[in-house]
């Protein structure tokens, strides 16, 4: 698919300059340099800049807001020769915060740190993704998934004691039994299963009223994407499918997937769904998708924008999958 890297997260060129995370010296010298670009996260949110939130506040090296910082730093590559790091601001709490407010489908509150500039704020990630430039994109869905291994991944699965992190956050170490870990990427194939005009589409229980989107499913050792794609639509709706085709891939920092969209050719239609997997499934024409996408459309409301879901409809509604 010749447009496959235009896929939000897909991807900016970043040099993550992984020949020096090894180099603690040199780590510790870009840390504190005067030219390095600091970026900052609090609960896989980034900070942003009002008010349009379309691109990461990048703090100078000694700002006090990096002082307040208390969790993991992680280096993230470098601008030309400058580095930049994301700081994770750690155990803050905004004075009369409801926990409340940040559960849900969609956290749509923002937050301002007392030591952080007048218009920066930290918003989440799945509302500004589409607004921050490909390169701020790359910065900030790599840096919420990294945090994210490293909050789940504080003790070493192979003997249980505590791990620390190194080489600039790219590995976890154990002084216990010497055993080193890496992050995890969790494997993930989206699906756009058609038959004749139409296209497969479902909803899971818990999301927004009216939002359908493509199926998906994880892969399993041992399985090729194509096995994955045939097995997860037979699982969630018995649909049977052909030849499948990959198209594109996005990273999928919520909290750790590579979502990898693939086309599949159904060889039935007569769907069973799994009311463990789906709530609903049905297929929806050409022309029905359409009017979801512009919002006319009385039940259908198009998959999140910015996911791979809504990029590869978008792109079989204009002919663009070769």
């Amino acid at each position: 698919m010749k447009l496959a890297e235009t896929v939000t997260f897909g991807g900016s060129g970043l040099d993550r300059a992984a020949h020096l995370r090894a180099d603690k010296a040199a780590i510790e010298a870009a840390l504190s340099a005067v030219t390095t670009r600091h970026l900052v996260m609090w609960r896989g949110k980034p900070l942003v800049v009002q008010p349009d939130l379309d691109r990461l506040a990048v703090l100078p090296t000694g700002h006090p807001l990096l002082k307040a910082c208390t969790g993991e730093q992680i280096f993230l590559g470098r601008e030309g020769e400058d580095a930049i790091f994301i700081h994770d601001l750690g155990n803050w709490w905004p004075e009369g915060l409801d926990a409340s407010a940040l559960g849900g489908f969609f956290d749509q509150t923002e937050q301002h740190h007392p030591a952080a500039d007048d218009g920066h704020v930290f918003a989440e990630l799945r509302g500004v993704m589409t607004r921050l430039s490909p390169r701020d994109a790359e910065l900030a869905a790599t840096a919420r998934a990294m945090f994210e291994w490293h909050r789940r991944h504080g003790f070493c699965a192979a003997c249980g004691q505590l791990s620390h992190i190194e080489h600039g956050g790219w590995q976890r170490g154990c002084e216990g039994c010497h055993a080193t870990h890496f992050p995890r990427t969790d494997p993930v194939v989206i699906m756009l299963i058609t038959h004749g005009n139409s296209v497969l589409l479902g909803r899971s229980p818990g999301w927004p009223e009216g939002m359908y989107s493509l199926l998906a499913g994880f892969v399993e050792p041992g399985e090729t994407l194509e096995a994955a794609v045939r097995r997860e639509v037979l699982e969630e709706a018995g649909i049977t499918v052909g030849s499948v085709t990959y198209l594109a891939s996005q990273p999928w920092p919520f909290p750790a997937s590579l979502m990898m969209g693939c086309m599949g050719d159904a060889t039935s239609d007569q769907i069973r769904i799994d009311p463990a997997e789906l709530e609903d499934a049905i297929w929806v024409s050409r022309e029905e998708v359409a009017r979801a996408f512009i919002g006319q459309h009385p039940t259908i409301h198009p998959a999140r924008k910015g996911s791979i879901a809504q990029f590869l409809l978008e792109h079989w509604l204009s002919d663009r999958l070769d």
